[in-house]
């Protein structure tokens, strides 16, 4: 050891202990004193594990115990942290730690450092963090037993002027790959580096003097200009991801942190941005995006991103109590056509396929491929159950043309696994299963080409499909006819119109109710040519009985709301000057549905109707949306009490007043009301007591076909009207 070392040291001792003073002793100086007279055995201690004697002369001596509580604390240590000997001693040597110090251990109670010291950061009593050398060495009992550690600090010197230091930062911003951007406390630009010009297309000479709005791209909300405004005035650092806009006018993603200098005063002198130009990698995430959610070949998703989506509406369906089916789509001869053409051209068949289904599909619905030669259609929601069915069908018939692929004219078939939730299962992978279970059995299936999971679910389908089918040939066969129900007035008690009604005899099944067969049309769009065929065997009725002699009264005809577009009154008009019929001889019957959808354009569908002569009355009236916010705006001439409200009267206190109010509010109106389904005397004369002016029931007759109404006619039937 070096003699000039331990001469060093020892003088320290000795100034320690001069500047105890003569007094009467501490015990905090007791303590000093004992860590002072340790120091020579710790410096031939640290000297044997081969430390330079040159570099122990310590700035800062402090001793702690095995806890790492300081004991012992120097006037060095004093001048170098800052904190007196009273402040010191007695806490735990961590408080002298930068918050940001990652190191896991505390190096002042380890003394085997490889080189015999370290160089560490400690932070001072003012905040500032300074760099020191920090040697150690074990304190030592009368046994030799170890009972603390000795600590030395030296200050490294700051490698760097302050000049250098300015010129280093200016250098290291003006060569980074982040542009950045500086604005005074006005908002302007008073320095940029080359890769703001790099990123943005800006020279200096172009952007220093304005504001940031020059990259501004416009796309961003109110609500996100604030944040960012609030960062540039002061309020914490922002950091996050912007659209901003070259001087090309191209938009990019950038990704920013924003902050503010302040002064010596604390006032705002600059704001300066960081951004990062992360198209690239924007660009790479969407690619690998798509990779992870889209199929390679088809471009359509995968059962990755099936499953994301089938996972929220499963999640939907729960909470809001809807329907939804998963089909699995199994297509046939696709290996077989691989085999013997190639494989890109049974590649392209799968695309094409592919393109084929998605042209049958809602765009709501979500079409999949999956593994190999199978595809999956997820019908997010369903109004009903059998609808699967008509998308299953549907699929299938998109494959029945022969598909030209380079020329080769390739025929494949399919067969069409249904499974349905939540009756099926709750969770994708549950579901899943089941269509495959489906799929496989509906190519076993010779029967038809897709099969429900559920074995109730399957036979309803099919007969929903069946009824579709014979339906459709009904109209082409001439089983379907049209009935009359007359309505009657309660004054006269003779008949003043009728309602047509549409009716199915059946070869097999006999008269099939309009309660099965009319929701089936409406659901397949098959309505549109039933409501033609009823208003053409209307006017040919009424033909045939003007020719006959009879006066036929107005004929009531019911429209679906399909049937109700901008064409209405053109096909109509054409239909009456065919047929010889006149406008008033017609009154068309709609619902209450109606009225809410597209306002303004029903109104001026109806206008035109009643401009051509035509009644209107408002049908099933009180079960839909009935209001006089409604019925004041629309040109109706007649009101019908639902028979749901009827068939109670006079005993039931509510329906009573229910048909109360309707007759109240026709004839404040001025509408003509009828009643349906009036079956006793006892109704008939409570709503002949309300000012009710027609029924329609089964007390003076059901639907009869056209022969027995017009019977009717000749022989001026009359109902007895007098008050029970």
């Amino acid at each position: 050891m070096h003699d000039a070392a331990i001469a060093r040291c020892l003088a320290l001792s000795r100034q320690a202990r001069a500047q105890q003073g003569g007094g009467p002793g501490t015990a905090m100086a007791s303590s000093l004193a004992d860590t002072l007279a340790n120091l020579e055995a710790a410096l031939e201690q640290l000297a044997t594990h081969g430390v330079d004697a040159a570099e122990l002369q310590p700035d800062a001596v402090l001793e702690l115990d095995l806890a790492g509580y300081v004991k012992g604390w120097n006037s060095g240590a004093a001048h170098v942290f800052g904190y007196t000997a009273q402040e010191a001693v007695g806490q735990h040597v961590l408080f002298l730690y930068a918050p940001d110090d990652e190191d896991q251990t505390v190096a002042e109670l380890f003394p085997r450092h490889a080189k015999g010291y370290a160089d560490v950061r400690r932070r001072k009593k003012s905040g500032e963090v300074a760099w020191l050398r920090l040697a150690n060495a074990e304190l030592q009992n009368d046994r030799a037993e170890v009972v603390g550690m000795l600590v030395m600090f030296n200050l490294l010197d700051d490698p760097l002027s302050e000049a250098d230091k300015v010129h280093l930062h200016a250098r290291i911003i003006e060569d980074s790959d982040q542009g950045v951007l500086i604005t005074d406390a006005n908002e302007r630009i008073v320095s940029i580096n080359n890769a703001f010009t790099r990123i943005t297309g800006y020279t200096p000479a172009e952007a220093i003097g304005q504001t940031p709005d020059l990259l501004r791209s416009g796309i961003h909300d109110a609500e996100f200009r604030v944040k960012v405004r609030a960062a540039m005035q002061g309020q914490g650092p922002w950091r996050g991801e912007i659209m901003g806009r070259r001087k090309n006018g191209e938009l990019f993603p950038q990704s920013v942190t924003i902050s503010v200098v302040r002064d010596q005063h604390g006032q705002i002198s600059h704001t300066f941005s960081l951004f990062s130009d992360i198209s690239v990698h924007k660009d790479a995430e969407a690619r690998m995006q798509r990779m992870a959610n889209y199929d390679a070949l088809t471009g359509l998703p995968n059962l990755c991103l099936l499953s994301q989506l089938m996972g929220q509406a499963l999640t939907e369906a729960r909470r809001s109590r809807e329907h939804g089916a998963l089909l699995v789509v199994e297509i046939s001869r696709i290996g077989a056509i691989s085999d013997t053409l190639g494989h890109e051209i049974g590649n392209e068949l799968l695309c094409e396929i592919g393109r084929l289904f998605r042209l049958s599909l809602r765009e709501a619905d979500v079409l999949a491929k999956l593994d190999g030669n199978r595809f999956a259609v997820a019908l997010l929601h369903i109004e009903k159950r059998e609808h699967a069915a008509i998308v299953a069908q549907k699929l299938m018939a998109s494959l029945e043309a022969p598909i030209v692929i380079d020329g080769h004219r390739l025929q494949v078939g399919a067969h069409v696994g249904i499974t349905v939730y939540p009756e099926d299962g709750t969770e994708t992978p549950a579901l899943l299963r089941c269509a495959d279970v489906a799929t496989s059995k509906a190519g076993q299936s010779v029967e038809s080409g897709f099969l429900f999971y559920s074995e109730e679910m399957n036979l309803r389908a099919k007969e929903h499909l069946r009824l579709e089918s014979e339906l459709r040939q009904a109209l082409g066969n001439g089983e379907l006819q049209l009935y009359y129900q007359p309505k009657v007035s309660l004054r006269t008690g003779r008949i003043m119109g009728a309602e047509a009604l549409l009716r199915w005899r059946h070869p097999a099944r006999g008269m099939v109710s309009p309660g099965v067969f009319i929701p089936v049309a409406e659901e397949t769009g098959l309505i549109l040519e039933l409501g033609k065929w009823v208003l053409e065997e209307a006017c040919r009725q009424l033909t045939a009985w003007r020719e006959a002699g009879v006066q036929a009264p107005t004929i009531a005809v019911n429209l679906s709301g399909r049937q109700f577009d901008s064409q209405l009154p053109e096909r109509l008009a054409e239909l009456l000057e065919r047929s010889g019929v006149l406008p008033e001889q017609l009154m068309l019957e709609i619902t209450e549905s109606l009225l809410v959808r597209g306002t303004e354009n029903v109104i001026a569908i109806m206008n035109k109707l009643v401009a051509m002569g035509m009644a209107l009355a408002l049908d099933d009236f009180g079960t839909g949306y009935s209001s006089l916010a409604y019925l004041k705006k629309f040109p109706i001439s007649t009101l019908k009490i639902d028979r749901s409200f009827v068939i109670g009267l006079p005993d039931e206190e509510n329906d009573c007043a229910i048909a109360r109010a309707i007759v109240t509010m026709a004839r404040q109106l001025r509408q003509e009301i009828v009643a349906e389904g009036v079956e006793t005397p006892e109704q008939m004369a409570f709503l002949r007591g309300l000012g009710c002016h027609q029924l329609q029931g089964f007390l003076f007759s059901q639907a009869v076909p056209a022969a027995e109404f017009e019977a009717m006619l000749r022989e001026d039937r009359r109902l007895t009207v007098e008050m029970a």
